[in-house]
Parts: structure tokens; C-alpha cells; sequence
């Protein structure tokens, strides 16, 4: 990260940890007890109200939280005398058909995983995943009343904005479209040609996909992909309900669409806590799979660790300045960190470098992004390709 050295990363990370504990502490903690307002005692309606002389309820004095006092450490933490939401009302359409008041829980698992000043940098791992998954039960919930697995575009850029405004007014970042490139189009059917549910329930074998999808293992998901087979081959069946499939430039477009239709009609079956477990994990298989960092040309590394390298220092420092630059970009898992240094690995072999860089200059994990852990990639060799021809499942 800019202005860190390298000599003052790990107490930077000890000190950013400390922060995420200090910000969730706050989250957590009791109200106070304001001097003159009286404690709950019957549940009534007037029983936060503070009482007159006369023992009638009063009013509060509103308190805006523009008035209450800075937090500490700005921008990372609402004051305690402040409430951790925005205190706005969300501006919502009265078309959208989604029920905001049976997914609440989910949707304040949403604004925690896409607060604020956190959202672009787990945008990726956790935010987007977490952000499309709510979408998809949003969906998938409201069909038991519309029976569509799809919004219509006019519906569904109204949707979006519900949503949106949902999700602001409890602390969530206000870009969230932009940063996780959602747009009114993925919550339609896009290409795929079902979205009603009866011809939805007429062309998939259900009962097979509740049984294979109905409770999963993150883990064992990710290798035997029951799930994930059984999501493929229910959105084959409905694919196939396109008359004109021949025309089609992009079939495997329409193939994603349908899977994305699949999945609404699970988060309709199972409660909004196990969809998004659900989802989740496929999700989790998926970002894995792949480098989310975008890698930028190894020229300058090239031409100090081509051929014989004759200045190891140089070379060190070139790399090392390289991946400053992809630690600024996002927080990664482990996984995608190995699948990002086998991508740089590939660019720099092509570069000319056979030297083990990684060895030489003792890269691990960690560098390739901050809250990486330590794991040392000193036996991996330059010659990486093989993380791209086979698949790797983890278990504890």
C-alpha cells in the first residue's frame, strides 16, 4: 500500500485488524442511557419517552446525527452517541414487489458486508457475492406472489433502486452498482427463454434439484459440484425451450442466464438464511477458480529478471514494486492469491524470466494482497501453468 513500507506491513495489519475489531465492537454495543429519558418497563409505545413532572410522556428532542460527536478515528467507526445506520428513510418506489420486511435479516447481512468505506475493497470476495445472492432471493421470494422468476426492465430498474436506497439507509455503500457492475438487466431473464414458474416446474426434474441443492457443503461442493451439475442441467432443460436455437450466437450466454433463473427458483423453495448459504457457496467455488486482480505489464520486471540475472537486488525491487501496485486493487482469498501468482507467474515466464523470482525474493501469499496470510510460495517454481490444467479442492 502506498505510504507503508514494506518493513511496517505487518504492523500495519495488526493495527488495521484492530480497527475492523474496534468498528465491529461499536456495532455491537449497548445503547445508552440518556440522563431524563426513562427505561422500558411495560413495552409500551411511550415507555422510551422521558417523562414530565406531571408523569405524562414528552416528546424527545430529535437528535441528528450530524449533531452528535466525531468518532474517533473518522471514517472508520459512527460515534457511540450516533446510530451506526443512516438515519434517512429510504425513498422507495411502492411498485417493486419484493418483500423488504421478511428478507431483513438478509438485507442487513448486505449493508454490513457492503459498508460504506469497505465495500471497494471486498467488492470481489465479499460484497458482490453477498450483494447478488440477496438479489436473487429478493427475486426468488417474490415469485411465490407474481409466480415470474424475472422483473420485467421497467420493474426491474425500479427494483434496483429499492434496493439501493434499502441498503444506504443502513450504512451500505451508496455505488454499490457501479462497483459490483449490477445493472436493471440482471434481474430480468435476460436470454433465457423461461421465467414463468409453472413452465419453470414443467421442464426441470425439481425434485433431483432440491435434493442436490437443497443443503451443501462449501467444501465438498467445490470438488464433487453435485450442486452445481444438477443447476447445469436444469438450465439445459429450459435452454432448450428456445425454438430458435440455431440462431443463437451465444448459446453458452443463454446457458448463464438460465442458471441464474435456477437459482431464483431455489431461493423460493428454502428460507432466506439457507439460500444464502447456498448461494454463497457456489459463489465462493466460482471467485476461486480465478484471479481477480487486474495484472499490468511485466515489462520493467522482465528487464530486470530476464535471462542470467545479474543484479538480484534490481530484480527484487522491481518485483516488489509490482506487487505493491496489485495490493492496492482488493482484498483476495488464499486461493485467488495461488491462482494470481501462477497468471504473473505465465506473463513472466512469457517475459523471458526463468528464474524462481518467487524463491529468490521470498514472495508469499501475502504479497499479492494485504490480508493475505504468510503461506510461503518458495516451492512453487516458475513454471506454473499446471494451476490452470487441473483442479485443486481443499479440505480441512
Amino acid at each position: 500500500m502506498r505510504g507503508v513500507s514494506l518493513s511496517n506491513l505487518p504492523k500495519f495489519q495488526l493495527f488495521s485488524s484492530f480497527l475492523v475489531f474496534y468498528y465491529i465492537s461499536e456495532l455491537h454495543c449497548t445503547p445508552l442511557n440518556y440522563p431524563g429519558v426513562s427505561a422500558p418497563v411495560d413495552g409500551g409505545e411511550d415507555s422510551l419517552l422521558p417523562m414530565s413532572p406531571e408523569g405524562a410522556p414528552q416528546p424527545l428532542i430529535p437528535m441528528s446525527p450530524e449533531g452528535g460527536p466525531q468518532p474517533l478515528i473518522p471514517f472508520l467507526a459512527p460515534s457511540p452517541l450516533t446510530p451506526f445506520t443512516n438515519s434517512t428513510i429510504p425513498k422507495l418506489s411502492g411498485v417493486c414487489p419484493f418483500n423488504f420486511t421478511a428478507a431483513q435479516s438478509i438485507m442487513g447481512i448486505t449493508s454490513f458486508d457492503c459498508f460504506a468505506a469497505f465495500a471497494p475493497f471486498l467488492a470481489n470476495v465479499i460484497c458482490c457475492p453477498q450483494l447478488q445472492a440477496t438479489l436473487s432471493i429478493l427475486i426468488g421470494q417474490s415469485s411465490k406472489d407474481t409466480s415470474l422468476l424475472a422483473l420485467n426492465k421497467t420493474l426491474a430498474t425500479q427494483c434496483l433502486s429499492d434496493v439501493d436506497q434499502v441498503l444506504v439507509s443502513q450504512g451500505a455503500n451508496d455505488n454499490l452498482q457501479q462497483i459490483c457492475k449490477i445493472h436493471p438487466s440482471n434481474l430480468t431473464e435476460g436470454s433465457c427463454p423461461v421465467k414463468d414458474v409453472s413452465e419453470f416446474e414443467t421442464s426441470v426434474d425439481t425434485s433431483k434439484l432440491l435434493a442436490s441443492c437443497g443443503k451443501i457443503d462449501d467444501v465438498d461442493e467445490c470438488c464433487t459440484q453435485t450442486c452445481q451439475s444438477a443447476i447445469s442441467e436444469a438450465a439445459q432443460n429450459i435452454t432448450a425451450k428456445n425454438d430458435d436455437l440455431a440462431n443463437v450466437p451465444q448459446l453458452s450466454v443463454i446457458a448463464e442466464d438460465c442458471k441464474t433463473v435456477v437459482q431464483r427458483w431455489l431461493a423460493s423453495k428454502l428460507q432466506p438464511k439457507d439460500s444464502k448459504g447456498l448461494l454463497r457457496g457456489l459463489t465462493n467455488c466460482n471467485i476461486n477458480k480465478v484471479c481477480p486482480l487486474a495484472l499490468p505489464d511485466t515489462e520493467h520486471v522482465a528487464k530486470k529478471c530476464g535471462n542470467v540475472i545479474s543484479n538480484g537486488t534490481a530484480c527484487c525491487n522491481a518485483l516488489e514494486s509490482y506487487l505493491s501496485h496489485l495490493q492496492n486493487q482488493s482484498f483476495i482469498t488464499n486461493l485467488q492469491a495461488i491462482n494470481c501468482a501462477a497468471a504473473l507467474g505465465l506473463k513472466l515466464q512469457m517475459g523471458n524470466v526463468t528464474t524462481n523470482v518467487y524463491s529468490l525474493c521470498s514472495v508469499s501469499l501475502k504479497k499479492f494482497s494485504l490480508q493475505g496470510n504468510s503461506f510461503s510460495l518458495r516451492r512453487f517454481s516458475i513454471q506454473l501453468q499446471h494451476f490452470f490444467s487441473r483442479e485443486r479442492c481443499l479440505k480441512d
